[in-house]
């Protein structure tokens, strides 16, 4: 059993995995600490990267396999193959700062309420474009029941109390990379927030983000993806009747001051995802919100 799980999830990214991994190898780690990767469903060669990986370092390394595509799926194959009390996530194309995991163990240990936290995505070359980042320096906190807008925090730096992700049935499989609805990481943050958990943003645990977007189509296409994503955050959030009149207006605050394209993206996001969750419901019941009435305490 160990304490702390850093899981990373990947697909065909071989060339960029391996240099991820070389950053936590670097890291300093907490007690209890082990790796966790997800090659969800790769035909590069990241078994051989991840074998040749696993043979040099002197801290526990399990890779876990998930066929089903879709970046929900790999993180839930990640954390249920983990052991850890505390389990955080970067993607495979972020490098971690040298106290990446110590300082989200010590956060995670100042408050014994906390349930998820996200932290701080610097960009790693300047000559890629100012995407997939969040640099804020200012630390918030999302108290139970508070809406949480759609890029408060980020994916490629998340962490979760364990006991948070079993109670709420980890992530939507239907969402995430891989997917037509990029938004598992959001998802799941309001639907802890719905469920009574407490969470914040802190800008100490820090990973640099090395995303190669570098031109207006790469830009364009990113965006599109996000609305589409965002779209369907909020349907999950309108589908669950504790949560749904709160998200309704501030989604129709957020329209008013945003371009009619986007908003079009987002009802489309929003339709789809609905009409997914409607096939895959009874599947999918265990990992889907609540109606937010739930309390873990």
């Amino acid at each position: 059993m160990h304490r702390f799980s850093l899981i990373v999830c990947t697909r065909n990214r071989a060339g960029q995995l391996a240099p991820c991994l070389d950053a936590i190898a670097r890291m300093e780690k907490p007690k209890g600490f082990e790796l966790v990767v997800v090659d969800n469903a790769s035909t590069d060669a990241t078994q051989s990267v991840l074998a040749e990986f696993a043979a040099e370092v002197s801290f526990p390394v399990r890779v876990a396999t998930e066929p089903k595509k879709g970046l929900g799926n790999a993180r839930n194959k990640g954390w249920s193959s983990a052991t850890g009390e505390i389990v955080a996530f970067t993607d495979d194309d972020c490098y971690v700062a040298h106290d990446f995991a110590m300082q989200i163990d010590r956060i995670f240990a100042e408050d014994a309420h906390l349930g998820f936290l996200g932290g701080r995505i610097c960009l790693y070359d300047p000559d890629d474009l100012p995407l997939t980042i969040l640099e804020s320096t200012a630390p918030r906190r999302f108290p139970p029941g508070e809406v949480i807008a759609a890029g408060a925090i980020q994916g490629a730096n998340i962490a979760f109390r364990r006991k948070a992700l079993e109670t709420t049935g980890g992530f939507d499989p239907l969402l995430g990379a891989g997917t037509p609805f990029p938004c598992e990481d959001i998802e799941i943050m309001g639907r802890l927030c719905a469920e009574g958990w407490l969470g914040c943003y802190r800008p100490e645990p820090v990973v640099h983000h090395h995303h190669g977007r570098k031109t207006a189509a790469d830009a364009e296409q990113l965006e599109r993806g996000y609305d589409h994503g965002r779209g369907a955050f909020y349907a999950t959030r309108l589908l669950c009747p504790g949560t749904r009149r709160q998200y309704l207006r501030h989604w129709y605050w957020t329209i008013l001051k945003q371009p009619l394209a986007r908003t079009w993206r987002e009802l489309r996001g929003a339709i789809g995802y609905s009409l997914a969750y409607a096939v895959h419901r009874e599947r999918y019941a265990g990992s889907r919100a609540s109606t937010g009435e739930a309390n873990p305490s």
